[in-house]
């Protein structure tokens, strides 16, 4: 029974046939390093020990705000829990009263706007709102005397709009007509989508403001320019009139007579010719065309219409005899 039993000694470990090669030395290398290390920290000044203690501690250390920071950036914060809620267009109403800018004809904006603003008054007398439209008034001067003023838009199809927007009265102003909806972006997944109304800051409306009122400065400064130009010259030339009204009166009554006299003279002429012309061309006289497609033809006169200042003659062509209306100017009768 005894002689079965092994004891233990502590020279059987040595015994064993473990090479001592393949023991594992990561602790014995670790140990190596630290002991070069520290030996070189000893060599090293206080200064540079501090300096390389703080390096370390640079490289090692990650800023965790910074992180965080960069993840909100990266992924911004959700304003609705579920895309339904986000749908949903009462949202708009916490928003408070805000302007919005409505789609219209960019040719009718003014007319459009005056009619939503009496549709909104009348459907909806309980809310205040407040209708815009970036318009310049045009002056004119027209024939008789008076200025016509006609607003050209600023911007052509766009109507601002104040109010506190909600789902109501957004399907309302929609199906008005003329509208084309708001100016918003699309919201949504790919189930659903809809374009949702994106409201215009106070600042941005100063800033429409401002320009409309300086450009309807300019227009009305270009306007009175161009009045007072008009008027000098109205009275250069009533001054010029005034100077010697006497040879004016003179020179206009010698035209008009040098003219009456030229037409008079010229109509007896033509008649006294038109009159011989007709009483040479006798139907069945031969005459001779001078010009026209059928110059130096020569034909039997047919009929003469002295209303329309036609001639009939017939010409021989191929052996047949054929008829052509001619002005009479263009036909001279033949003399023997």
């Amino acid at each position: 029974m005894n002689q079965g039993l092994l004891q233990w000694r502590s020279h059987c470990l040595l015994s064993s046939s473990i090479p001592l090669s393949s023991i594992p030395r990561t602790r014995l290398i670790i140990s190596a390093n630290n002991t070069q290390q520290q030996q070189q920290e000893q060599e090293l000044s206080a200064r540079e020990r501090r300096q390389l203690r703080n390096e370390r501690r640079a490289s090692n250390s990650t800023n965790w705000r910074e992180q965080v920071e960069e993840r909100l950036i990266k992924k911004p914060k959700k304003r609705f829990a579920t895309w339904t809620e986000e749908l949903n267009l009462d949202t708009l109403a916490k928003l408070g009263p805000q302007w919005w800018v409505v789609r219209v004809g960019r040719i009718r904006t003014v007319d459009t706007a005056e009619l939503l603003a009496r549709l909104l008054a009348r459907n909806f007398p309980e809310i205040d709102f407040q209708v815009y439209t970036a318009a310049v008034n045009v002056k004119r001067k027209l024939k008789n005397g008076t200025c016509s003023i006609k607003p050209k838009p600023l911007f052509p199809g766009c109507v601002f709009l104040r109010c506190v927007l909600n789902r109501e009265i957004h399907d309302f102003i929609r199906e008005c007509e003329g509208v084309g909806g708001f100016v918003g972006s699309k919201v949504g997944n790919t189930k659903k989508q809809i374009n949702k109304p994106r409201p215009v800051s106070d600042v941005d409306m100063e800033a429409i403001f401002k320009q409309a009122k300086e450009e309807q400065e300019k227009t009305d400064r270009a306007f009175e320019e161009e009045q007072k130009g008009e008027d000098l010259n109205s009275r250069m030339l009533s001054v010029d009139t005034h100077l010697d009204p006497d040879d004016d009166t003179q020179s206009v009554t010698e035209s008009k007579s040098r003219r009456i006299s030229k037409k008079a003279s010229d109509s007896v002429r033509n008649g006294s010719s038109t009159a011989k012309k007709y009483k040479l061309l006798v139907p069945g006289s031969t005459v001779r065309v001078v010009s026209g497609t059928f110059t130096e033809f020569v034909g039997s006169l047919k009929k003469v219409n002295r209303k329309t200042g036609k001639a009939t003659v017939g010409f021989t062509l191929f052996g047949k005899e054929s008829l052509v209306d001619l002005d009479v100017n263009d036909v001279v009768a033949e003399t023997n």
